[in-house]
């Protein structure tokens, strides 16, 4: 090789290399060459994460990857900046879609994908049902069923498919009763009834670890009960309240206690605290010992006369409602705050990060928390999810992130991911159907047959 070739392959080699180096640092650092507009950008990544796993990722109707089998998930990289028209299918479960922006050198997550089947099944669980009512732990349900004797509850337990009596109408009076109210105890092994006869209203204690299971007729001497609590720290006491004030009956020696509280309102107890608003229009914490009690709002709520309010709480928040005004407490300010009217009702989110609430219309949400995944939101934010023609009966939490309510006669779930379009789809459908979200299963009374679906996620 001659000294000019040399130097001319040295001089090639060299040029080629000053070329080739920035360009692979360049690429290093993520920059490419996007055909599409002629220019060098920056690209970003999809990161997904789906139930049920191995789902298929389309980008623009071009499939780009299966999510993978152990965790669901799915990573897309070096995507030109834009948006993206992203839909995610599997076999007999509806489709998920949803247009999502690319930005430069950053990740696009959507990590609380649940893809909803298309046709579940259901399975009668018993007939004659009139109502239902679920155990907290969500192993028991209470049937309440008819016949031309009148009403009977019994107990079916859902872990051993077992149906069995518990008591009839005329274990109440031969008289006729009306059944008002069923309340379960925190451990799900007795439940409060309030009974309306003929001549007063009455409360029962039944135990269900019993065999048989007992019934125990209430009497408080002197004192005409309006409610019956459970006491979450003792089985041995029942709390109750009359003309407003709160008092507490011991099972055993049927012994009752000075009044605790007075001028109460309306009143929660929950596993920790007592919360009760009186008729100074205050909001007081107390626990069980009932020695200290902390006002919680700094201005009273004015009150309104023959008007209801209830207390509604999670661990974290505290929500008023005034018949159909819902309220929430900011701890910050030490206020109730107006949220939105006319409101139904709420409901928690397990993760008890937000709230849902909804009329016979609308639903909305509130966070009562800040959230840094996306979609991010701040403590204290509000979304419209959707409205309806027909009217809402009832709204439950699927996951924390989707909701599952009947609209007429047809069941719905919906996302709540707001990001462009919200994904509300058709699960299923009864006539007049009641509705109940327990343990990953969906129970509907429709026509006085209670009906269960398989298990609609993992």
């Amino acid at each position: 090789m001659t000294k000019r070739t040399r130097n001319v392959l040295f001089l090639t080699l060299l040029a080629l290399f000053l070329v080739a180096a920035p360009l692979a640092v360049l690429y290093s650092l993520g920059w490419r060459f996007d055909w599409r507009t002629k220019k060098i950008i920056q690209p970003g990544i999809f990161y997904f994460k789906v139930w049920p796993r191995n789902v298929e990722i389309y980008l623009d109707d071009k499939l780009e990857k299966k999510t993978d089998f152990f965790f669901g998930s799915g990573l897309i990289e070096n995507l030109p900046p834009k948006k993206y028209e992203v839909e995610i299918k599997k076999e007999n479960f509806h489709a998920w879609r949803k247009n999502l922006e690319i930005k430069e050198r950053e990740v696009t997550e959507v990590k609380n994908i649940v893809l909803i089947p298309t046709n579940p099944r259901f399975s009668p669980l018993s007939e004659d049902v009139e109502n239902f009512f679920f155990s907290p732990d969500g192993k028991k349900i209470i049937l309440k069923e008819k016949d031309e004797n009148g009403w009977g509850l019994k107990l079916f337990e859902l872990n051993k498919n077992l149906k069995s009596h518990l008591i009839k109408e005329e274990d109440i009076s031969r008289l006729g009763a009306d059944l008002i109210d069923l309340e379960f105890s925190p451990d799900s092994k007795r439940i409060i009834l309030k009974v309306g006869t003929k001549e007063k209203l009455i409360f029962y204690l039944l135990e269900l670890d019993k065999i048989p299971p007992a019934l125990t007729a209430l009497s408080f001497p002197e004192l005409e009960a309006e409610e019956v609590y459970f006491n979450p720290k003792t089985a041995e006491k029942l709390f109750f309240s009359e003309k407003g004030k709160l008092f507490e009956f011991t099972l055993t020696d049927k012994n009752i206690s000075p009044s605790l509280l007075e001028n109460i309102i309306a009143i929660l107890i929950s596993r920790n605290n007592v919360y009760y608003l009186d008729n100074t229009g205050f909001i007081f914490r107390t626990d069980f010992s009932f020695s200290a009690r902390d006002k919680l709002n700094s201005a009273p709520l004015h009150l309104k006369k023959e008007t209801e309010y209830r207390i509604v709480a999670s661990d974290f928040k505290i929500t008023l409602k005034e018949d159909d005004v819902l309220y929430i407490f900011d701890e910050n300010k030490k206020l109730l705050e107006k949220v939105s009217e006319p409101v139904n009702n709420l409901k928690f989110s397990p993760d008890s990060k937000k709230f849902v609430y909804f009329n016979d219309y609308e639903i909305w949400l509130l966070f009562t928390e800040k959230i840094i995944e996306p979609p991010r939101k701040e403590s204290g934010e509000k979304i419209f999810l959707t409205r309806f023609s027909e009217k809402i009966d009832n709204v439950f939490w699927y996951t924390s992130h989707y909701l599952i309510f009947n609209v007429g006669d047809k069941i719905k779930v919906a996302e709540i991911d707001d990001r462009d379009k919200i994904n509300i789809y058709d699960l299923i459908e009864f006539p007049t159907p009641e509705i109940f979200w327990s343990n990953k299963k969906l129970y509907v009374l429709s026509k006085q047959t209670i009906y269960v679906s398989e298990e609609l996620i993992l």
